[in-house]
Protein backbone atom coordinates (compact mmCIF):
# COMPACT_ATOMS: atom_id res chain seq x y z
CA UNK A 1 0.00 0.00 0.00
CA UNK A 2 3.09 2.36 0.88
CA UNK A 3 3.88 1.95 -3.17
CA UNK A 4 0.24 2.83 -4.24
CA UNK A 5 0.51 6.16 -1.66
CA UNK A 6 3.55 7.50 -3.47
CA UNK A 7 2.33 6.67 -6.84
CA UNK A 8 -1.19 8.71 -6.15
CA UNK A 9 0.72 11.48 -4.72
CA UNK A 10 3.44 11.89 -7.72
CA UNK A 11 0.36 11.98 -9.86
CA UNK A 12 -2.34 13.46 -7.99
CA UNK A 13 -0.31 15.57 -5.11
CA UNK A 14 -0.09 14.61 -1.47
CA UNK A 15 -2.82 16.56 -0.70
CA UNK A 16 -5.69 14.71 -2.07
CA UNK A 17 -3.41 11.23 -1.57
CA UNK A 18 -5.39 10.37 1.63
CA UNK A 19 -8.67 10.40 0.36
CA UNK A 20 -7.54 8.51 -3.16
CA UNK A 21 -6.59 5.57 -0.56
CA UNK A 22 -10.02 5.88 0.94
CA UNK A 23 -11.20 5.54 -2.17
CA UNK A 24 -9.17 2.54 -3.18
CA UNK A 25 -9.76 0.69 -0.24
CA UNK A 26 -13.69 0.98 -0.93
CA UNK A 27 -13.23 0.02 -4.25
CA UNK A 28 -10.57 -3.04 -3.20
CA UNK A 29 -13.53 -4.33 -0.69
CA UNK A 30 -15.75 -4.89 -3.76
CA UNK A 31 -13.56 -7.16 -5.18
CA UNK A 32 -12.37 -8.50 -2.12
CA UNK A 33 -13.64 -12.21 -2.95
CA UNK A 34 -12.53 -12.19 -6.74
CA UNK A 35 -9.50 -13.76 -7.33
CA UNK A 36 -9.30 -17.72 -7.19
CA UNK A 37 -6.15 -18.78 -7.98
CA UNK A 38 -5.37 -21.31 -11.02
CA UNK A 39 -3.12 -22.88 -8.87
CA UNK A 40 0.19 -22.11 -10.68
CA UNK A 41 3.05 -21.57 -9.18
CA UNK A 42 4.60 -19.30 -11.35
CA UNK A 43 3.18 -16.82 -13.93
CA UNK A 44 4.79 -18.34 -17.41
CA UNK A 45 7.12 -21.28 -18.31
CA UNK A 46 8.01 -23.16 -21.71
CA UNK A 47 3.91 -24.73 -21.90
CA UNK A 48 2.34 -21.10 -22.00
CA UNK A 49 1.46 -19.64 -25.87
CA UNK A 50 -1.28 -17.13 -26.26
CA UNK A 51 -3.64 -16.95 -29.21
CA UNK A 52 -4.87 -13.68 -30.66
CA UNK A 53 -8.38 -13.69 -31.84
CA UNK A 54 -11.50 -11.91 -32.10
CA UNK A 55 -14.29 -13.13 -30.52
CA UNK A 56 -15.72 -13.85 -34.03
CA UNK A 57 -12.75 -14.61 -36.04
CA UNK A 58 -14.97 -17.97 -36.53
CA UNK A 59 -18.98 -18.25 -37.05
CA UNK A 60 -21.35 -20.35 -37.64
CA UNK A 61 -25.02 -19.39 -38.12
CA UNK A 62 -27.53 -19.15 -35.66
CA UNK A 63 -24.36 -19.96 -32.66
CA UNK A 64 -22.89 -16.89 -30.08
CA UNK A 65 -19.55 -16.31 -31.63
CA UNK A 66 -18.01 -16.76 -28.76
CA UNK A 67 -19.60 -20.26 -28.10
CA UNK A 68 -18.31 -21.20 -31.25
CA UNK A 69 -14.84 -19.71 -30.54
CA UNK A 70 -14.85 -22.14 -27.60
CA UNK A 71 -15.65 -24.99 -29.64
CA UNK A 72 -13.22 -24.48 -32.42
CA UNK A 73 -10.39 -23.92 -29.36
CA UNK A 74 -11.46 -27.28 -27.36
CA UNK A 75 -11.81 -28.98 -30.74
CA UNK A 76 -8.82 -28.41 -32.83
CA UNK A 77 -5.98 -27.10 -30.85
CA UNK A 78 -5.79 -30.03 -28.46
CA UNK A 79 -4.55 -27.68 -25.51
CA UNK A 80 -1.69 -26.82 -27.60
CA UNK A 81 -2.10 -22.83 -26.89
CA UNK A 82 -3.40 -22.72 -23.26
CA UNK A 83 -3.97 -18.77 -23.37
CA UNK A 84 -6.46 -16.71 -25.79
CA UNK A 85 -6.42 -13.26 -25.94
CA UNK A 86 -9.99 -11.92 -26.89
CA UNK A 87 -9.47 -8.86 -28.35
CA UNK A 88 -12.16 -6.07 -27.69
CA UNK A 89 -15.19 -7.72 -27.22
CA UNK A 90 -17.41 -4.79 -25.78
CA UNK A 91 -20.14 -3.28 -27.56
CA UNK A 92 -18.26 -0.24 -30.09
CA UNK A 93 -18.54 2.14 -32.84
CA UNK A 94 -15.30 1.77 -34.89
CA UNK A 95 -11.78 0.11 -35.04
CA UNK A 96 -13.43 -3.54 -34.96
CA UNK A 97 -13.49 -3.06 -31.38
CA UNK A 98 -10.66 -0.38 -30.13
CA UNK A 99 -13.28 2.23 -30.08
CA UNK A 100 -15.23 1.01 -26.99
CA UNK A 101 -18.42 2.21 -26.21
CA UNK A 102 -19.29 0.72 -22.73
CA UNK A 103 -16.32 -1.19 -20.66
CA UNK A 104 -18.27 -3.27 -18.67
CA UNK A 105 -21.03 -4.86 -21.08
CA UNK A 106 -20.40 -8.36 -23.76
CA UNK A 107 -21.06 -6.73 -27.41
CA UNK A 108 -24.59 -9.07 -27.97
CA UNK A 109 -23.42 -9.72 -31.44
CA UNK A 110 -20.68 -11.94 -29.63
CA UNK A 111 -22.37 -13.20 -26.97
CA UNK A 112 -22.52 -12.56 -23.03
CA UNK A 113 -20.17 -12.51 -20.05
CA UNK A 114 -21.24 -16.19 -19.09
CA UNK A 115 -19.45 -17.36 -22.66
CA UNK A 116 -16.17 -15.34 -21.48
CA UNK A 117 -16.08 -17.31 -17.84
CA UNK A 118 -16.95 -20.39 -19.82
CA UNK A 119 -13.76 -19.88 -22.19
CA UNK A 120 -11.80 -19.19 -19.40
CA UNK A 121 -12.90 -22.31 -17.80
CA UNK A 122 -10.22 -24.07 -20.18
CA UNK A 123 -7.91 -21.32 -21.17
CA UNK A 124 -6.13 -18.33 -19.44
CA UNK A 125 -7.62 -15.28 -20.89
CA UNK A 126 -6.08 -11.86 -21.82
CA UNK A 127 -8.65 -9.13 -21.64
CA UNK A 128 -7.85 -5.40 -23.76
CA UNK A 129 -7.91 -2.39 -21.27
CA UNK A 130 -8.72 0.24 -23.95
CA UNK A 131 -7.70 3.40 -21.67
CA UNK A 132 -6.35 6.08 -23.48
CA UNK A 133 -9.80 6.60 -25.34
CA UNK A 134 -13.59 5.99 -25.70
CA UNK A 135 -15.78 5.81 -28.50
CA UNK A 136 -18.21 8.97 -28.91
CA UNK A 137 -20.76 6.66 -28.46
CA UNK A 138 -20.24 6.24 -25.10
CA UNK A 139 -22.25 7.09 -21.93
CA UNK A 140 -19.48 9.33 -20.67
CA UNK A 141 -19.28 11.09 -23.96
CA UNK A 142 -22.75 11.56 -24.21
CA UNK A 143 -22.45 13.30 -20.45
CA UNK A 144 -19.09 15.27 -21.62
CA UNK A 145 -21.81 16.83 -24.38
CA UNK A 146 -24.48 17.67 -21.95
CA UNK A 147 -22.00 19.23 -19.14
CA UNK A 148 -23.29 16.07 -16.64
CA UNK A 149 -20.81 15.17 -13.97
CA UNK A 150 -18.02 13.26 -12.95
CA UNK A 151 -17.62 12.88 -17.36
CA UNK A 152 -17.76 16.58 -17.97
CA UNK A 153 -14.34 16.43 -16.44
CA UNK A 154 -13.18 12.97 -18.49
CA UNK A 155 -12.01 14.77 -21.75
CA UNK A 156 -9.04 16.94 -23.12
CA UNK A 157 -10.35 20.21 -24.03
CA UNK A 158 -7.54 22.40 -25.84
CA UNK A 159 -8.10 25.97 -27.88
CA UNK A 160 -7.04 25.40 -31.42
CA UNK A 161 -4.34 28.04 -31.12
CA UNK A 162 -2.25 26.35 -28.67
CA UNK A 163 0.96 25.00 -30.24
CA UNK A 164 0.75 21.33 -30.25
CA UNK A 165 3.78 20.75 -32.61
CA UNK A 166 5.89 18.99 -30.31
CA UNK A 167 3.01 15.99 -29.68
CA UNK A 168 4.60 12.75 -31.27
CA UNK A 169 1.34 11.55 -33.68
CA UNK A 170 0.82 7.96 -35.08
CA UNK A 171 -1.53 9.15 -37.35
CA UNK A 172 -2.38 11.58 -40.52
CA UNK A 173 -5.94 12.27 -38.85
CA UNK A 174 -6.41 15.87 -36.80
CA UNK A 175 -5.27 15.70 -33.42
CA UNK A 176 -8.02 18.23 -32.25
CA UNK A 177 -11.66 17.61 -33.09
CA UNK A 178 -14.43 19.95 -32.51
CA UNK A 179 -17.42 18.51 -31.05
CA UNK A 180 -20.56 20.81 -30.17
CA UNK A 181 -21.45 20.76 -26.43
CA UNK A 182 -24.45 22.69 -24.22
CA UNK A 183 -21.50 24.81 -23.12
CA UNK A 184 -20.30 25.55 -26.90
CA UNK A 185 -17.63 24.33 -29.71
CA UNK A 186 -15.41 22.33 -27.34
CA UNK A 187 -11.81 20.89 -29.44
CA UNK A 188 -10.92 17.73 -27.78
CA UNK A 189 -8.23 15.61 -28.37
CA UNK A 190 -8.38 12.56 -30.54
CA UNK A 191 -4.71 10.70 -30.78
CA UNK A 192 -6.16 7.73 -33.12
CA UNK A 193 -9.83 9.29 -34.65
CA UNK A 194 -12.36 11.77 -34.46
CA UNK A 195 -14.34 8.49 -32.63
CA UNK A 196 -11.51 8.28 -30.11
CA UNK A 197 -11.78 10.90 -27.82
CA UNK A 198 -9.24 10.51 -25.36
CA UNK A 199 -9.61 10.39 -21.53
CA UNK A 200 -8.06 12.85 -19.13
CA UNK A 201 -5.79 10.91 -16.77
CA UNK A 202 -4.74 14.13 -14.63
CA UNK A 203 -8.19 13.93 -13.19
CA UNK A 204 -8.46 10.93 -10.80
CA UNK A 205 -11.77 9.88 -11.11
CA UNK A 206 -10.88 8.87 -14.67
CA UNK A 207 -8.39 6.58 -13.12
CA UNK A 208 -10.60 5.26 -10.68
CA UNK A 209 -12.98 3.99 -13.17
CA UNK A 210 -10.45 2.44 -15.16
CA UNK A 211 -9.20 0.55 -11.72
CA UNK A 212 -12.62 -0.52 -11.22
CA UNK A 213 -12.64 -1.60 -14.65
CA UNK A 214 -10.02 -3.71 -14.16
CA UNK A 215 -10.99 -5.41 -11.33
CA UNK A 216 -14.43 -6.34 -13.15
CA UNK A 217 -12.27 -7.77 -15.81
CA UNK A 218 -10.25 -10.16 -13.30
CA UNK A 219 -13.39 -11.08 -11.82
CA UNK A 220 -14.68 -12.26 -14.86
CA UNK A 221 -11.34 -14.64 -15.48
CA UNK A 222 -9.08 -12.06 -17.03
CA UNK A 223 -5.40 -13.47 -16.57
CA UNK A 224 -3.69 -11.47 -18.54
CA UNK A 225 -4.20 -7.57 -19.26
CA UNK A 226 -3.05 -5.95 -22.21
CA UNK A 227 -2.70 -1.99 -21.90
CA UNK A 228 -3.64 -0.57 -25.07
CA UNK A 229 -1.82 2.46 -26.61
CA UNK A 230 -0.73 3.14 -23.40
CA UNK A 231 2.55 4.94 -24.50
CA UNK A 232 0.29 8.08 -25.21
CA UNK A 233 -1.70 7.66 -21.72
CA UNK A 234 -0.55 11.13 -20.52
CA UNK A 235 -0.97 14.47 -21.96
CA UNK A 236 1.23 17.45 -20.88
CA UNK A 237 0.83 20.82 -23.51
CA UNK A 238 4.41 21.26 -24.78
CA UNK A 239 6.07 17.87 -24.29
CA UNK A 240 5.72 15.03 -26.86
CA UNK A 241 2.99 13.66 -24.54
CA UNK A 242 4.29 9.92 -25.33
CA UNK A 243 5.93 7.97 -22.76
CA UNK A 244 5.71 10.76 -20.13
CA UNK A 245 6.83 9.65 -16.60
CA UNK A 246 3.28 10.05 -15.60
CA UNK A 247 2.32 7.47 -18.25
CA UNK A 248 4.69 4.77 -16.87
CA UNK A 249 3.91 5.93 -12.87
CA UNK A 250 0.46 4.48 -14.14
CA UNK A 251 1.78 1.36 -15.08
CA UNK A 252 3.46 0.68 -12.17
CA UNK A 253 0.30 1.67 -10.03
CA UNK A 254 -1.90 -0.45 -11.95
CA UNK A 255 0.74 -3.42 -11.29
CA UNK A 256 0.77 -2.63 -7.39
CA UNK A 257 -3.20 -2.47 -7.40
CA UNK A 258 -2.85 -6.22 -8.98
CA UNK A 259 -0.08 -7.18 -6.63
CA UNK A 260 -2.45 -6.45 -4.03
CA UNK A 261 -5.80 -8.02 -5.29
CA UNK A 262 -4.81 -10.43 -7.82
CA UNK A 263 -1.04 -11.49 -7.58
CA UNK A 264 -1.27 -13.94 -10.18
CA UNK A 265 -2.57 -11.31 -13.01
CA UNK A 266 0.08 -10.27 -16.09
CA UNK A 267 0.49 -7.33 -16.70
CA UNK A 268 0.98 -6.52 -20.74
CA UNK A 269 2.00 -3.38 -22.30
CA UNK A 270 1.29 -2.23 -26.05
CA UNK A 271 3.81 0.53 -27.35
CA UNK A 272 4.86 0.26 -30.80
CA UNK A 273 7.31 2.11 -31.12
CA UNK A 274 11.54 1.84 -31.52
CA UNK A 275 12.54 -0.79 -29.41
CA UNK A 276 14.26 0.98 -26.60
CA UNK A 277 11.33 2.81 -26.26
CA UNK A 278 9.47 -0.75 -25.84
CA UNK A 279 11.68 -1.93 -23.17
CA UNK A 280 11.37 1.22 -20.99
CA UNK A 281 7.80 -0.38 -19.62
CA UNK A 282 9.90 -3.47 -18.09
CA UNK A 283 10.99 0.01 -15.70
CA UNK A 284 13.09 -1.81 -13.06
CA UNK A 285 10.77 -4.61 -13.25
CA UNK A 286 8.10 -2.92 -11.43
CA UNK A 287 5.86 -2.10 -14.16
CA UNK A 288 4.89 -4.17 -16.84
CA UNK A 289 5.71 -8.34 -16.49
CA UNK A 290 5.92 -8.25 -20.40
CA UNK A 291 6.29 -6.29 -23.75
CA UNK A 292 5.89 -7.15 -27.31
CA UNK A 293 8.68 -7.82 -29.14
CA UNK A 294 7.60 -5.11 -31.80
CA UNK A 295 10.53 -5.16 -33.75
CA UNK A 296 10.63 -8.78 -34.81
CA UNK A 297 7.71 -9.13 -36.89
CA UNK A 298 9.44 -6.55 -39.44
CA UNK A 299 13.06 -7.74 -38.75
CA UNK A 300 12.06 -11.53 -39.29
CA UNK A 301 10.38 -10.68 -42.60
CA UNK A 302 13.28 -8.92 -44.06
CA UNK A 303 15.34 -11.56 -43.42
CA UNK A 304 13.60 -14.18 -44.84
CA UNK A 305 12.69 -12.14 -47.87
CA UNK A 306 16.23 -11.50 -48.49
CA UNK A 307 17.81 -14.59 -47.05
CA UNK A 308 19.78 -11.85 -45.07
CA UNK A 309 19.96 -12.77 -40.96
CA UNK A 310 22.52 -10.13 -40.56
CA UNK A 311 19.92 -7.07 -39.07
CA UNK A 312 18.15 -9.56 -36.99
CA UNK A 313 21.07 -11.20 -35.58
CA UNK A 314 22.39 -7.79 -34.89
CA UNK A 315 18.97 -6.85 -33.15
CA UNK A 316 18.28 -10.19 -30.95
CA UNK A 317 22.32 -10.38 -29.73
CA UNK A 318 21.70 -6.74 -28.25
CA UNK A 319 18.98 -7.99 -26.00
CA UNK A 320 19.61 -7.87 -22.92
CA UNK A 321 18.04 -9.99 -20.37
CA UNK A 322 14.52 -8.76 -19.25
CA UNK A 323 14.35 -7.69 -15.69
CA UNK A 324 13.50 -10.93 -12.60
CA UNK A 325 10.23 -11.46 -12.81
CA UNK A 326 9.58 -10.11 -16.62
CA UNK A 327 9.45 -12.05 -19.94
CA UNK A 328 8.97 -10.95 -23.50
CA UNK A 329 6.12 -11.31 -25.76
CA UNK A 330 7.26 -12.67 -28.97
CA UNK A 331 5.08 -12.58 -31.75
CA UNK A 332 4.59 -11.96 -36.07
CA UNK A 333 1.55 -10.88 -36.38
CA UNK A 334 -1.35 -9.59 -34.92
CA UNK A 335 -4.70 -7.90 -35.71
CA UNK A 336 -2.97 -4.48 -36.48
CA UNK A 337 -0.34 -4.55 -39.08
CA UNK A 338 3.70 -4.98 -38.97
CA UNK A 339 4.62 -1.82 -37.20
CA UNK A 340 8.00 -0.52 -39.02
CA UNK A 341 8.66 2.26 -36.16
CA UNK A 342 10.32 -0.32 -34.04
CA UNK A 343 13.04 -0.46 -37.53
CA UNK A 344 14.33 2.64 -36.40
CA UNK A 345 18.13 2.54 -35.95
CA UNK A 346 17.88 -1.12 -37.27
CA UNK A 347 17.91 -1.41 -40.29
CA UNK A 348 19.21 1.05 -43.30
CA UNK A 349 16.91 3.59 -45.15
CA UNK A 350 17.28 1.49 -48.19
CA UNK A 351 16.58 -1.70 -46.61
CA UNK A 352 13.48 -0.36 -45.57
CA UNK A 353 12.25 1.26 -48.63
CA UNK A 354 12.76 -2.55 -50.03
CA UNK A 355 10.26 -4.29 -47.26
CA UNK A 356 7.84 -2.13 -48.40
CA UNK A 357 8.36 -2.22 -51.59
CA UNK A 358 7.96 -6.25 -51.21
CA UNK A 359 4.63 -5.59 -49.23
CA UNK A 360 3.18 -4.09 -52.14
CA UNK A 361 4.15 -6.80 -54.44
CA UNK A 362 2.30 -9.30 -52.47
CA UNK A 363 -0.89 -7.25 -52.29
CA UNK A 364 -0.32 -5.30 -49.18
CA UNK A 365 -0.53 -1.76 -48.37
CA UNK A 366 1.07 0.93 -46.17
CA UNK A 367 -0.03 2.48 -43.57
CA UNK A 368 1.13 6.35 -43.01
CA UNK A 369 1.41 8.74 -39.92
CA UNK A 370 2.67 12.32 -39.44
CA UNK A 371 5.90 13.61 -38.16
CA UNK A 372 6.02 16.79 -35.78
CA UNK A 373 7.32 19.28 -39.17
CA UNK A 374 4.16 17.69 -40.90
CA UNK A 375 5.67 15.42 -43.19
CA UNK A 376 4.67 11.85 -43.33
CA UNK A 377 6.45 8.32 -43.04
CA UNK A 378 5.18 4.71 -43.43
CA UNK A 379 4.08 3.66 -39.67
CA UNK A 380 2.86 -0.18 -40.41
CA UNK A 381 2.32 -2.73 -43.18
CA UNK A 382 -0.99 -4.09 -44.06
CA UNK A 383 -0.69 -7.82 -44.99
CA UNK A 384 -1.19 -11.00 -43.36
CA UNK A 385 2.44 -12.66 -42.48
CA UNK A 386 1.38 -15.96 -44.57
CA UNK A 387 1.16 -13.55 -48.02
CA UNK A 388 4.24 -11.49 -47.04
CA UNK A 389 6.41 -14.34 -47.09
CA UNK A 390 5.19 -15.44 -50.64
CA UNK A 391 6.36 -15.61 -54.17
CA UNK A 392 4.60 -12.61 -55.64
CA UNK A 393 1.88 -13.06 -58.25
CA UNK A 394 2.21 -17.07 -57.59
CA UNK A 395 -0.01 -19.16 -55.77
CA UNK A 396 1.07 -21.37 -52.55
CA UNK A 397 3.71 -23.42 -53.06
CA UNK A 398 6.01 -25.70 -50.30
CA UNK A 399 8.38 -23.39 -51.02
CA UNK A 400 5.94 -20.55 -49.47
CA UNK A 401 4.92 -22.86 -46.54
CA UNK A 402 8.17 -23.84 -45.69
CA UNK A 403 9.33 -20.32 -45.65
CA UNK A 404 6.42 -19.27 -43.29
CA UNK A 405 7.12 -22.12 -41.15
CA UNK A 406 10.59 -21.09 -40.88
CA UNK A 407 9.01 -17.51 -39.25
CA UNK A 408 6.89 -19.27 -36.77
CA UNK A 409 9.65 -21.66 -35.60
CA UNK A 410 12.10 -18.38 -34.94
CA UNK A 411 9.66 -16.85 -33.32
CA UNK A 412 8.56 -19.96 -31.01
CA UNK A 413 12.38 -20.65 -29.86
CA UNK A 414 13.21 -17.32 -28.64
CA UNK A 415 13.64 -16.34 -24.99
CA UNK A 416 9.90 -15.07 -23.89
CA UNK A 417 6.37 -16.41 -24.25
CA UNK A 418 5.24 -16.45 -28.26
CA UNK A 419 1.74 -15.15 -29.42
CA UNK A 420 0.04 -16.85 -32.27
CA UNK A 421 -2.63 -14.77 -34.65
CA UNK A 422 -5.52 -16.77 -35.91
CA UNK A 423 -4.87 -15.86 -39.36
CA UNK A 424 -1.40 -17.40 -38.82
CA UNK A 425 -2.63 -20.77 -37.70
CA UNK A 426 -4.55 -21.06 -40.51
CA UNK A 427 -2.39 -19.69 -43.93
CA UNK A 428 -4.73 -16.99 -44.42
CA UNK A 429 -4.04 -14.83 -47.44
CA UNK A 430 -4.81 -11.25 -48.09
CA UNK A 431 -8.81 -10.62 -47.94
CA UNK A 432 -9.10 -7.87 -50.21
CA UNK A 433 -12.53 -8.36 -50.55
CA UNK A 434 -12.32 -7.02 -46.59
CA UNK A 435 -10.78 -3.74 -47.34
CA UNK A 436 -13.22 -2.94 -49.97
CA UNK A 437 -15.79 -3.53 -48.24
CA UNK A 438 -14.58 -1.37 -45.08
CA UNK A 439 -12.23 0.67 -46.88
CA UNK A 440 -9.46 -0.04 -43.74
CA UNK A 441 -5.87 -0.90 -44.98
CA UNK A 442 -6.03 -3.51 -41.98
CA UNK A 443 -9.12 -4.93 -42.64
CA UNK A 444 -6.43 -7.06 -44.89
CA UNK A 445 -5.72 -9.10 -42.18
CA UNK A 446 -8.80 -9.66 -40.10
CA UNK A 447 -11.11 -11.78 -42.09
CA UNK A 448 -13.78 -13.66 -40.51
CA UNK A 449 -14.01 -17.45 -40.96
CA UNK A 450 -17.12 -19.56 -41.39
CA UNK A 451 -16.94 -21.87 -39.32
CA UNK A 452 -17.73 -24.83 -41.92
CA UNK A 453 -15.44 -23.32 -44.50
CA UNK A 454 -12.62 -23.09 -42.18
CA UNK A 455 -13.10 -26.83 -41.34
CA UNK A 456 -13.05 -27.81 -44.51
CA UNK A 457 -9.96 -26.58 -45.49
CA UNK A 458 -8.27 -27.93 -42.36
CA UNK A 459 -9.60 -31.27 -43.00
CA UNK A 460 -8.41 -31.37 -46.60
CA UNK A 461 -4.58 -32.14 -45.51
CA UNK A 462 -3.86 -30.63 -49.51
CA UNK A 463 -4.92 -26.98 -48.41
CA UNK A 464 -2.20 -24.54 -47.13
CA UNK A 465 -4.52 -24.28 -43.81
CA UNK A 466 -4.50 -27.84 -43.07
CA UNK A 467 -0.38 -27.95 -43.55
CA UNK A 468 0.28 -25.07 -41.92
CA UNK A 469 -2.07 -25.66 -38.91
CA UNK A 470 -0.81 -29.49 -38.42
CA UNK A 471 2.96 -28.32 -38.48
CA UNK A 472 1.75 -25.14 -36.31
CA UNK A 473 0.17 -27.49 -34.06
CA UNK A 474 3.11 -29.93 -33.56
CA UNK A 475 6.05 -27.43 -32.91
CA UNK A 476 3.72 -25.68 -30.11
CA UNK A 477 3.44 -29.19 -28.52
CA UNK A 478 7.03 -30.17 -28.90
CA UNK A 479 8.07 -26.68 -27.59
CA UNK A 480 5.85 -27.10 -24.22
CA UNK A 481 7.91 -30.43 -23.72
CA UNK A 482 11.21 -29.04 -23.41
CA UNK A 483 12.17 -26.52 -20.86
CA UNK A 484 15.38 -25.25 -22.86
CA UNK A 485 12.15 -22.84 -23.87
CA UNK A 486 11.38 -21.92 -20.73
CA UNK A 487 10.92 -17.92 -21.08
CA UNK A 488 13.52 -17.70 -17.95
CA UNK A 489 15.83 -19.47 -19.59
CA UNK A 490 19.09 -18.15 -21.16
CA UNK A 491 19.50 -17.17 -24.84
CA UNK A 492 22.77 -16.57 -26.72
CA UNK A 493 22.81 -15.69 -30.54
CA UNK A 494 24.37 -18.10 -32.39
CA UNK A 495 27.52 -16.99 -34.41
CA UNK A 496 26.37 -18.43 -38.03
CA UNK A 497 26.93 -17.15 -41.39
CA UNK A 498 24.13 -14.85 -43.26
CA UNK A 499 21.99 -16.39 -44.19
CA UNK A 500 21.51 -18.68 -41.13
CA UNK A 501 20.07 -17.41 -37.74
CA UNK A 502 20.01 -19.31 -34.51
CA UNK A 503 20.00 -19.13 -30.44
CA UNK A 504 20.90 -21.85 -27.80
CA UNK A 505 18.05 -21.92 -25.15
CA UNK A 506 19.69 -23.20 -21.92
CA UNK A 507 16.42 -24.68 -19.11
CA UNK A 508 16.90 -21.97 -16.55
CA UNK A 509 18.00 -25.36 -14.10
CA UNK A 510 20.66 -26.13 -16.62
CA UNK A 511 19.29 -29.62 -17.05
CA UNK A 512 18.88 -29.08 -21.09
CA UNK A 513 20.47 -27.53 -23.98
CA UNK A 514 18.40 -27.02 -26.99
CA UNK A 515 20.39 -25.33 -30.56
CA UNK A 516 17.42 -23.44 -32.77
CA UNK A 517 18.66 -23.33 -35.72
CA UNK A 518 16.61 -21.80 -38.92
CA UNK A 519 18.07 -21.88 -42.85
CA UNK A 520 16.37 -18.24 -43.82
CA UNK A 521 17.12 -18.34 -47.91
CA UNK A 522 16.47 -21.13 -50.98
CA UNK A 523 19.90 -22.64 -50.75
CA UNK A 524 20.86 -25.75 -48.38
CA UNK A 525 22.93 -24.93 -46.13
CA UNK A 526 25.41 -26.58 -43.60
CA UNK A 527 26.40 -26.13 -40.07
CA UNK A 528 29.09 -27.21 -38.08
CA UNK A 529 28.66 -27.64 -34.37
CA UNK A 530 32.10 -26.95 -33.05
CA UNK A 531 32.91 -25.20 -29.96
CA UNK A 532 32.32 -21.63 -30.95
CA UNK A 533 28.56 -22.83 -31.37
CA UNK A 534 27.83 -25.60 -28.22
CA UNK A 535 30.13 -24.38 -25.06
CA UNK A 536 29.98 -27.88 -24.30
CA UNK A 537 32.69 -29.95 -24.45
CA UNK A 538 30.90 -33.20 -23.29
CA UNK A 539 28.17 -33.34 -25.85
CA UNK A 540 28.59 -35.94 -28.23
CA UNK A 541 25.27 -36.27 -29.12
CA UNK A 542 22.46 -34.32 -31.21
CA UNK A 543 19.19 -35.39 -30.99
CA UNK A 544 17.09 -33.29 -33.61
CA UNK A 545 13.67 -32.83 -32.64
CA UNK A 546 11.80 -31.47 -35.55
CA UNK A 547 12.54 -33.60 -38.28
CA UNK A 548 14.13 -37.02 -36.57
CA UNK A 549 17.18 -36.86 -38.12
CA UNK A 550 19.46 -39.08 -36.53
CA UNK A 551 22.17 -37.71 -33.41
CA UNK A 552 25.73 -37.07 -34.55
CA UNK A 553 28.09 -38.64 -32.46
CA UNK A 554 31.91 -38.46 -32.64
CA UNK A 555 33.18 -37.47 -35.91
CA UNK A 556 29.72 -36.42 -37.14
CA UNK A 557 29.59 -32.89 -36.23
CA UNK A 558 27.93 -31.16 -39.40
CA UNK A 559 24.47 -30.94 -40.39
CA UNK A 560 22.94 -30.08 -43.60
CA UNK A 561 19.71 -27.70 -43.32
CA UNK A 562 17.10 -27.99 -46.14
CA UNK A 563 15.59 -24.00 -47.68
CA UNK A 564 14.25 -22.46 -45.41
CA UNK A 565 14.24 -25.73 -42.60
CA UNK A 566 14.61 -25.45 -39.14
CA UNK A 567 16.17 -27.68 -36.45
CA UNK A 568 15.83 -27.83 -32.88
CA UNK A 569 19.50 -29.83 -31.89
CA UNK A 570 19.41 -30.96 -28.26
CA UNK A 571 22.67 -31.84 -26.35
CA UNK A 572 22.40 -35.08 -25.05
CA UNK A 573 25.09 -35.51 -22.42
CA UNK A 574 27.71 -38.43 -22.69
CA UNK A 575 27.24 -40.88 -20.78
CA UNK A 576 23.48 -39.54 -19.80
CA UNK A 577 21.31 -41.66 -21.79
CA UNK A 578 18.89 -38.21 -21.40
Amino acid sequence: MDRVRTRLGRLYGSEVTPRLMERLALLAGRYDKMWQSDGRTALWDQRDAVLITYGDMVRSPGERPLVTLRRFLDERLQGAIPAVHILPFFPYSSDDGFSVIDYRAVNPDLGRWEDVQALGQGHRLMFDLVLNHVSRGSSWFRDYVNGIAPARHYFISVDPATDLSAVVRPRTTPLLTPAQTRRGVHHLWTTFSADQKDLRFTNPDVLFEFLDILLLYVSNGARIIRLDAIAYLWKAIGTPCIHLPETHEVVKLLRDVLGMLAPGVILITETNVPHAENISYFGDGDEAHMVYQFSLPPLLLHALQTGNAVYLRRWAGSLPPPPAGCTFLNFTASHDGIGVRPLEGLVPGKQLRALIEGVKERGGYVSVRTRPDGSESPYELNITYFDALSDPGQTPSTQHIARFLCSQAVMLALRGVPAVYFHSLTATPNDTVGVEVTGRARSINRKRWDAQELARLLDDASTPAARVFQAYLRLLTLRAAHPAFHPDGPQRVLPLDRGLFGVERVAPDGSETILAISNLGAQGRKVTLDQRLTRSANVQVWEELITGKPGTGPGKRTWGIAPYETVWLRAVQTGSGT
